[in-house]
């Protein structure tokens, strides 16, 4: 998909977003118990490295123009995965397989989301010209 430039930045980290629920997703399938450690170790690590600076630019520069413009829902459910994707972060210092598991739906979900619904309205509201 044709991002304006505005978005294009979070555009891309949403494909390391995504190899990291793949990565996730393998290490559930794999059911071992050192996998799933050591996925929730790199997730843990690389979330305060990757997803949390990607969520607060999103929080702090789209989503507000985007609640402004009329897009309150979109922006709700945004913020409500943001919430439940650190909570699941935080939850996996003690790692298991079903918040491995739940990470790794719910990050894949998201990113899918905020490509196909929230980016596609945020270039119809706030960037017409595109």
């Amino acid at each position: 998909m044709k991002r304006h430039a505005a978005l294009l930045q979070l555009s891309r980290e949403h494909h390391q977003a995504l190899k990291m629920a793949r990565q996730a997703r393998f290490a559930c399938d794999a059911g071992l118990g050192p996998a799933i450690a050591q996925a929730a170790e790199t997730i843990c690590e690389r979330f305060q490295e990757e997803l949390e600076p990607h969520f607060q630019t999103e929080e702090i520069d789209l989503l507000p123009a985007l609640a402004a413009a009329g897009a309150g829902d979109l922006v709700q459910r945004t913020l409500a995965e943001h919430a439940e994707l650190r909570d699941l972060n935080r939850r996996l210092a003690k790692p298991d397989g079903e918040t491995l598991a739940r990470f790794a739906t719910l990050l894949n979900d998201h990113v899918r989301f905020e490509e196909r619904e929230l980016f596609e309205t945020a270039q119809r509201l706030l960037y017409p010209e595109a």
